[in-house]
């Protein structure tokens, strides 16, 4: 076994060792080294000093590199440490040839960069056994460049696959932003604003109007459990069931024995609504909704809640009242009953409808805004005119957040009763 030569080594090591380059200013000596690696199999170059070594390194890059401590002009710390700093990707290794005095000189060149050292003169079978560490080292560390080149592409593949996604998911934005096409509105004697505004690409919030009749609308806002892709599916489909203007699209609304059309209860349309959910789809989500029948006449208004926040009356003289019978969110129990409710605006008076994205949004502390918060906001914000005030509202938000962004989507309807037409 002591007579394996470094050939069948690089063999069986894969070839990390091929050429070798011996570095020393005795001619003799570099002829004994080339010799000895010669009959086992390497291609060997020499230089007679550290200078001529760098030069032959910069040509042709050994993989291995015996190199003399002591040499005239650039010794041999001084060309490992140079060797060390070349340019390239392939790593060569380092021993240096010293003699018994020069220990610390040893030490020194280890931390500069030296991989190994022999003491001179050089016995062949430690020098075939260093080499065979050499090529261990060299495997190892030629596994691990192949690894990370193969990891380097795959994250490529990745980002390309997340660029793709990040595109598509931008398109599904504009699509569910396009779900809101009129953010506002001017009846005469009342004006809508609609907004949305989604945590991450898409998200599980809606708002939206339908038109019942000349003096009367439709305001509905939902929020679908969770984030993202699957919730921004599922508000998309409701959406279906509640934005058309036609009977036959539109479950809120029925024709009459006179071919027109009226509403149907608000509490009706969520009870239908949450039958459709146990029935006809297949999935895990519920939402919250506030649907509202407005009278644009009168200002009357009536309602239904499912787990949605409680609306929010802001009268022109500045109170603020936020109630509501609440009521479990759609889709969770079969045949669930939601209980009606009516409101009456006067002429200043105006109807807000916001998701829990706005009340739950938290302070750097943790601390959440709460319907408290929310009255203060309001009251400071009662001179923005119906098309603006939304957009304040999450400016203020923002700032109470700290501008850290909002963990939720957020998203509103305000609704300005002015009065009957004369």
């Amino acid at each position: 076994m002591l007579e394996l030569t470094a050939e069948k080594v690089l063999n069986t090591a894969g070839g990390a060792i091929r050429r070798v380059l011996v570095v020393d200013d005795s001619r003799l000596q570099r002829r004994i080294l080339t010799a000895s690696l010669t009959r086992d199999g390497y291609e060997v170059l020499e230089a007679g000093d550290g200078n001529e070594a760098l030069e032959k390194c910069r040509e042709t890059p050994p993989d291995l590199v015996l190199s003399d401590l002591v040499m005239p002009g650039m010794d041999g710390l001084a060309f490992c440490k140079a060797f060390r700093e070349l340019p390239g990707d392939q790593y060569g290794y380092f021993i240096l040839l010293t003699s018994k005095s020069e220990k610390e000189e040893v030490v020194r060149g280890l931390e500069g960069g030296a991989d190994d050292f022999l003491m001179k003169p050089v016995n062949a079978h430690e020098l075939r056994a260093r080499i065979g560490a050499g090529e261990r080292i060299l495997r190892m560390q030629k596994e691990l460049t192949e690894k990370n080149s193969m990891i380097s592409e795959t994250l490529d593949e990745l980002q390309c696959l997340y660029d793709s996604l990040d595109n598509d998911l931008m398109e599904a934005k504009k699509l569910q932003q396009s779900l809101v096409p009129d953010r506002f509105q001017d009846f005469g004697t009342g004006a809508v604003s609609l907004e949305l505004r989604s945590s991450g690409h898409v998200g599980g919030d809606l708002v939206g109007q339908y038109r019942i009749s000349d003096s009367q609308i439709g305001l509905y806002a939902i929020d679908v459990s969770g984030h993202g892709i699957s919730s921004a599916l599922m508000t998309a489909r409701l959406a279906g069931y509640l934005s058309s203007s036609s009977v036959e699209q539109n479950v809120a609304l029925r024709q009459l024995q006179d071919g027109t059309q009226t509403y149907v209860q608000p509490h009706e349309v969520i009870a239908n609504l949450n039958q459709i959910i146990m029935e006809e789809m297949e999935t895990e989500h519920y939402f919250t909704i506030l649907l509202a029948v407005v009278d644009l006449q009168t200002g009357r208004i009536e309602m239904a809640q499912a787990g949605h926040p409680h609306p929010v009356i802001q009268r022109a003289d500045g109170r603020i009242e936020q109630d509501g019978p609440g009521g479990l969110p759609v889709g969770l129990i079969e045949g669930a009953e939601f209980t009606p409710f009516e409101i009456q605006l006067e002429p200043g008076d105006r109807l807000l409808v916001l998701s829990d994205g706005v009340t739950e949004c938290p302070e750097v502390s943790g601390e959440i805004l709460g319907e408290e918060g929310l009255t203060e906001m309001l009251a400071g914000l009662a001179d923005q005119g119906v098309e603006t005030m939304l957009e304040a509202l999450i400016w203020k938000l923002s700032e109470f957040a700290d501008g850290v962004g909002f963990p939720d989507d957020i998203s509103g309807i305000l609704f300005e009763y002015r009065g009957p037409w004369i």
